[in-house]
């Protein structure tokens, strides 16, 4: 991994991830999402936050993990990434958030090799913290198989 500053942990079913600080806006609870019509499965809708719309997408579904119900730590953060020199500024929900932290320095490692090629673009680097493993996630890349449709939604103009 290139870059140890500090990163937000989260958890997706039973595994940590992580993504660097400097992409976090803010967390949230979650909150009312307006659904969108024939948007793909990652893409849940819009939601408000501070009087400006912004797009939400589910992490779970972009890791192509199954659907679960929403809980009480269930959360958004709303992120603000550059993809293709554009500025993108949306929310995607967690199932957990746990803490701001660094990771072991002297422990991270890149994404493992298998021996045939998989989609590990998506993943910076695997950090250590506790003892356990946790992804550090390429955010940008990861969202920008979803990005055409987040971008549209996140620059069309919402009706008064």
């Amino acid at each position: 991994m290139a870059d140890h500053g500090q990163y937000i942990t989260l958890g997706v079913g039973e595994e940590v991830f992580a993504i660097p600080v400097a992409h976090v806006q803010e967390i949230l609870d979650l909150r009312p999402i307006a659904r969108l019509p024939h948007a793909p499965a990652s893409l849940l809708g819009l939601t408000d936050v501070r009087g400006q719309s912004v797009a939400v997408v589910d992490l779970r579904s972009m890791l192509g993990l199954p659907p679960v119900p929403a809980s009480q730590g269930t959360r958004i953060l709303v992120l603000e990434l550059t993809l293709a020199g554009r500025p993108l500024r949306l929310g995607l929900v967690v199932d957990r958030v746990f803490e701001v932290t660094a990771l072991d320095e002297d422990r991270s490692e890149p994404a493992p090799e298998i021996g045939r090629p998989w989609r590990s673009d998506c993943i910076r680097g695997i950090g250590r913290r506790s003892g356990g493993f946790v992804i550090v996630l390429d955010i940008a890349r990861l969202i920008g198989t979803e990005a055409p449709a987040a971008l549209a939604v996140a620059e069309a103009p919402m009706a008064a």
